[in-house]
């Protein structure tokens, strides 16, 4: 049996005069809540245009990590680099801003996480909020669109490949989205979406290296741009697959999500998700602050330039409670 998680997780606001940008975000009702679900067993719809563009851009990342020899040392440094910009897009925005509202963010830093989105390519922001919100309300069923008990393949990048099970749309369909229809930046950012991802994604990675540093255009679009691409992609879906399966649970040993060290590493801090799921209104996403925690020290580090406030954060207290009552002991 699934355990629900505080139903008000929020025990400590760092106090802020900051106003919020006028859209009542921070007025947003808490969605994040695990709900037993019945599972309801559903034949498997193939996509197959999106197994082939997924195995073409898979084998373009494998011709661009084949590249890398033959590449600028500089390249290297700026894939690192756009790996990064481009994750935190994904973790410090669509996740942590727009799907939990575990902080608030001044318009300058939303438009800047709204691009560094784009540079992800995984769906805008309205989409990837709206699938992270039931995933985590009905976490491991089948409303849950990457449902781990499905296997590691299907919550990795198989529910990709295929149809949506019904209940993830269904189950969609009740959430209050109002907030993310009423953001500007959110919308914009949709509307333009297309456009953005090409700019963003694949033109911006490949003209850096090719006019700064004379890097050749093969190089620079398949290493900068498509293996950079897909090694995001890869580390934000092992959040889905290996950090629901693999791990130690000390705060809640009765749900799947568990404390993977190799996915926070890769997912630029996500990887604490047994900590995430139990709590998951802190901003931080775990208790260890910056340890392997990129995007919490990017959230701060825009704390002092004072773009973000209002970051919400467990008290102590609250989380051992919560670990002597039912963690696993780790």
């Amino acid at each position: 049996m699934i355990r629900m998680a505080p139903r008000n997780p929020i025990t400590d606001v760092i106090p802020s005069s900051d106003d919020g940008d006028g859209l009542g975000l921070d007025q947003v009702s808490p969605v994040i809540t695990e709900e037993n679900y019945q599972q309801k067993q559903q034949p498997l719809k193939i996509v197959w245009q999106n197994v082939f563009i997924q195995l073409g851009i898979h084998l373009a990342a494998l011709y661009g990590l084949i590249r890398i020899p033959w590449s600028h040392p500089l390249t290297w440094l700026w894939t690192i680099f756009y790996y990064i910009f481009s994750a935190v897009g994904i973790t410090a925005g669509a996740h942590r801003l727009w799907s939990h509202r575990s902080y608030k963010a001044k318009t300058p830093l939303r438009i800047l996480l709204a691009m560094m989105n784009s540079a992800a390519l995984q769906n805008d922001i309205l989409e990837w909020t709206r699938d992270h919100r039931v995933h985590h309300k009905y976490s491991e069923t089948d409303a849950d669109p990457h449902n781990a008990r499905r296997g590691f393949f299907f919550s990795h990048i198989g529910w990709l490949l295929v149809r949506k099970h019904p209940d993830v749309a269904r189950k969609g369909k009740q959430l209050d989205l109002s907030d993310l229809y009423a953001d500007k930046v959110v919308m914009i950012q949709r509307r333009y979406y297309r456009l953005s991802i090409v700019i963003m994604c694949f033109i911006v990675p490949t003209v850096v290296p090719y006019y700064l540093w004379g890097e050749s255009l093969i190089n620079a679009f398949f290493i900068s741009s498509i293996l950079r691409y897909v090694l995001t992609l890869n580390a934000t879906w092992l959040v889905n697959s290996a950090a629901h399966m693999w791990g130690n649970r000390p705060y809640d040993k009765n749900i799947n999500p568990a404390q993977n060290r190799g996915v926070a590493f890769s997912a630029v801090g996500e990887g604490f998700h047994n900590y995430h799921h139990t709590f998951p209104h802190d901003y931080g996403t775990s208790e260890f602050g910056w340890h392997l925690n990129i995007t919490t020290a990017f959230i701060d580090f825009f704390a002092l330039l004072g773009q973000v406030s209002d970051r919400r954060k467990i008290s102590h207290a609250t989380v051992e409670r919560r670990k002597a009552r039912t963690g696993d002991g780790s």
